[in-house]
């Protein structure tokens, strides 16, 4: 795209076509800029792909007398949005699949895999996620018996929600050559087997590789489309920066040849996908820092627990509403110590998943223990989602970064406490409490497991609610977000938690010219109106990637 089309007045969209010179000079009624010294002002200039000028509008327009001006009237203008926590290759895989996602049942879930069914050809694999028990009259696991009398022979596998456990049908555990009956169970995971011992159909964490396993691999083409599906996705959420919780080898490879044609919609940060080929090729060959921001790769994603819903947190105490389960830990400790320590020495931020007060004490041992190495630091706890209440201050200790999902805590009100208990929920979810101990935030959706949307994840942060503003009050509004303290998170702290806030994550000179426009104040307006705010346009490097339809 010429230079010359770069920042086109999205409002008017009959201008879409008219060829605009640098410099740009835009102003809004509200541009809120995450800068502390200036956080609120009127104008800043754009230049190429990046902001050289800051502050009141008429003196802009003094100084920059040839600029054209992009007034965008009473919208609100916000630093591009960073998301520190998503499935980039999976959102767009997803967009492929069944959408599971608030089904209501079982036979709900049937309805849409018949109806999709009609779109595939004969012999391949139908794949879908979003499920959740909990959502269920009947609050059961499924099982292959559910699925099997519609589909005897199309193999069928369908992720949970979170991502942590998957349901499949007796066509789909028929290529597993393993047995998978007895009282046998895999590190780390769980086959769920009914009184005789049979496998039920589904299978949680570590076990889910036996069937995942089977699945013919998608072509590096296929990878591709997926990820420009997904990009289009995110351009219209308000994304200009994502940081990805788990990039093998492969997609790595397909990432560069996008980068080099150019085909890069979105910031991407990568973290290598655990302790696999990844890890071993940025310790052989060293990290890559783009000068740019558009294509990184600098940290590790580890696992050391499962997640709440399915029960595979790994919690010091036994589950609330199931005495006989504490979870699933997917590494041993020692084991996780090592890969932590591994990464460390190779230079690496090393961020690792943990939901459960156990899952995230033994990452707290891992982290600890990978500290001794020289290391830029800056490691991350994924989740962090319930902390005992003396591990707040191990966070501070170790100069950790709580990379928190607000969507997490509105999606799991309504049946978290059941699992944990009145007294340990006092440390789950509790954003203000890492705030209060010092502790950095850095807020994300961990997409496709919630929804793409990050002003649906402002609204959790603020409001503590979902997206019927339910419960009134919000849910232990006491760990609720300021809006400056949720923008942050969404911009400049994700920014540092990616070793990027010089370049991104607010309005400021010298910084790439990301930045998202807005239909309405949500720094002002009532919180049960901010859900009703749309993207008007998205920028990238002062380019557009979005722009709405017209109202």
């Amino acid at each position: 795209m010429p230079k010359v089309t770069r920042l086109i007045p999205l409002l008017f969209l009959f201008q879409t076509s008219l060829a605009l010179a640098n410099p740009v000079l835009v102003s809004s009624a509200n541009i809120y800029t995450v800068d502390a010294a200036q956080p609120k002002v009127e104008a800043f200039v754009v230049n190429d792909d990046e902001i050289v000028a800051v502050g009141n509008k008429d003196e802009l327009l003094a100084k920059y007398e040839q600029a054209t001006q992009l007034d965008l009237g009473d919208a609100t203008v916000v630093p591009g949005i960073i998301d520190a926590h998503v499935h980039l290759l999976s959102l767009g895989q997803a967009l492929n699949r069944v959408d599971l996602v608030d089904s209501k049942s079982k036979a709900d879930i049937l309805e849409r895999l018949i109806e999709f069914n009609k779109t595939l050809p004969p012999g391949q694999w139908m794949l879908g996620r979003g499920w959740d028990q909990n959502d269920w009259p009947v609050k059961e696991l499924p099982s292959a018996a559910d699925l099997d009398e519609a589909f005897p022979e199309r193999p069928i596998w369908l992720g949970r929600i979170d991502g942590h456990a998957a349901w499949a049908n007796t066509a789909a555990m028929k290529f597993v050559e393993k047995d998978l009956s007895g009282t046998w169970q895999p590190e780390g995971g769980e086959i769920v087997r009914d009184k005789a011992g049979q496998a039920t159909g589904v299978f949680i964490d570590n076990a889910t590789q036996f069937v995942a396993a089977q699945i013919p691999s998608p072509s590096a083409a296929e990878m591709r489309a997926d990820l420009v599906k997904a990009m289009d996705k995110t351009a219209s959420v308000g994304l200009t920066s994502v940081h990805n919780a788990g990039t093998s080898k492969e997609v790595w490879e397909v990432l560069k040849a996008m980068h080099k044609d150019g085909d890069l919609r979105i910031r991407y940060y990568a973290m290598a996908d655990g302790s696999n080929a990844m890890l071993d090729h940025l310790c052989e060959q060293g990290v890559t820092i783009d000068p740019d921001a558009m294509l990184t790769a600098r940290a590790v994603k580890l696992y050391s627990d499962g997640a709440l819903g399915s029960r595979g947190a790994a919690l010091l105490a036994p589950y609330s509403d199931k005495p006989d389960q504490s979870g699933l830990l997917l590494e041993t400790p020692e084991v996780l110590k090592q890969y932590a320590e591994r990464a460390a020495k190779c230079g690496l931020q090393v961020n690792i998943h943990a939901i459960g007060d156990r899952g995230n004490r033994v990452t707290l041992d891992a982290l600890e223990a990978a500290g001794k190495y020289k290391n830029p630091g800056r490691h991350r706890i994924e989740h962090s989602q319930v902390v005992a209440p003396e591990d707040f201050k191990r966070f501070k200790d170790l100069q950790l970064i709580a990379s928190v999902q607000p969507t997490h805590a509105t999606s799991d009100m309504y049946w978290a406490e059941d699992r944990v208990g009145d007294e340990r929920i006092k440390g789950a979810y509790a954003w203000q409490t890492f705030i209060e101990n010092g502790i950095p935030l850095a807020l994300g959706s961990d997409f496709p497991v919630e929804r793409a949307a990050p002003l649906l994840g402002f609204h959790a942060a603020v409001a503590r609610q979902d997206a019927k503003n339910w419960p009134q009050d919000g849910w232990y509004a006491e760990q609720s977000l300021t809006r400056e303290q949720a923008l942050y998170g969404f911009t400049l702290g994700a920014a540092y938690a990616g070793f990027q806030e010089d370049q991104i994550g607010s309005i400021e000179v010298g910084k790439k010219a990301d930045f998202v426009v807005l239909s309405q104040d949500i720094m002002q307006v009532p919180a049960e109106q901010i859900l009703e705010t749309k993207i008007i346009a998205t920028y990238l490097n002062g380019e557009a990637i979005y722009q709405a339809a017209e109202q």
